[in-house]
């Protein structure tokens, strides 16, 4: 990758965290106010650098790991700051099971929210499909088995990991459900603040799993990966403690970071069949889609101030 690509992919990759962390930061933002001085400071500081570093920095990690066993985990660590071409053929070979399992997890995200969670209407269309929510796992069950029919015709690993990032939505949805229910616990301020830390950062990384899937579709670099997502969780910290209210009023953000998911998610699924995806689409999208939705939301918060309730 040249200089200019390697630009764009890192910012696309923090624009991708950022939107997709908005709902995170929100909690954040909510759940200091009921601390001490000296326990935001701690969140902000030491949480920054875990959610940085181990969460945002292991998570690539391990994913590549688990499609690259024969490696070793170690193995992957320094094959991630190593130009040995053995080692880039062989993450090279594996990186459509990681596609193929990503881009199942991605599409499955983007349905979840279409169908059935709450949300502000952006587009024609949202409200019908919010109204017929039952049908959310029937679209889904009948979009999996379609793909695994043409992944056996290729490859029955690719099969499974279609199957596997079918599992690892539904397996980080309970978690996800399980945390917001721990999250109003954290609002309402019945807890410690050694707890509410504690549960941020368990929260934090149940959300960072989608930008750190996503990132997969800008490039399989962890070095690009880790200072892409890096740069946005420090933008989202500083969000988080300055113009969070403000962030609040732009109603379709969480609007444009789902249809990004479904984008990157469709690139990825794609990729994994062997189309030739240009590297520069991915953050393209994504600046585009969310780009679209932050203006959408600037022009009705300017034309109706205060206004910002589910619609």
């Amino acid at each position: 990758m040249d200089l200019g690509a390697i630009i764009l992919t890192i910012l696309g990759l923090s624009l991708f965290e950022i939107i997709t962390s908005v709902d995170n930061a929100i909690i954040n933002a909510e759940v200091l106010r009921g601390m001490s001085q000296k326990a935001r400071r701690w969140f902000l500081l030491w949480g920054f650098l875990f959610a940085v570093f181990v969460v945002r920095g292991l998570l690539p990690l391990l994913i590549v790991w688990i499609a690259n066993p024969g490696l070793g985990l170690i193995g992957i660590f320094f094959a991630a700051f190593s130009q040995d071409p053995k080692i880039a053929e062989a993450i090279e070979a594996t990186s459509p099971l990681l596609l193929l399992g990503g881009g199942v997890f991605m599409v499955f995200l983007f349905f979840n929210w279409l169908f059935l969670e709450p949300k502000n209407y952006g587009l024609r269309g949202e409200r019908f499909f919010h109204s017929q929510g039952a049908w959310f796992f029937a679209i889904v069950s009948i979009l999996l088995m379609i793909i695994v029919w043409f992944a056996l015709k290729i490859d029955p690993m690719l099969a499974f990991a279609a199957v596997g990032g079918s599992t690892a939505f539904f397996i980080i949805h309970g978690f996800r459900q399980y945390a917001e229910e721990q999250e109003r616990k954290l609002i309402a301020g019945n807890m410690s603040d050694v707890s509410k830390i504690a549960y941020l950062e368990v929260l934090d990384s149940t959300f960072s799993i989608d930008g750190v899937i996503g990132a997969f579709a800008f490039t399989f670099s962890i070095p690009l990966i880790l200072l892409g997502n890096g740069l946005g969780a420090l933008v989202l910290r500083k969000l988080t403690i300055s113009n969070i209210e403000r962030i609040k009023k732009y109603k379709y953000l969480k609007n444009g970071a789902m249809y990004s998911i479904l984008f990157l998610g469709a690139i990825m699924i794609l990729d994994s069949f062997g189309f030739y995806i240009p590297h520069y689409i991915s953050p393209a999208i994504t600046f585009g889609t969310v780009g679209y939705f932050f203006f959408k939301s600037k022009a009705e918060y300017q034309t109706v101030p205060g206004k910002t309730e589910i619609s």
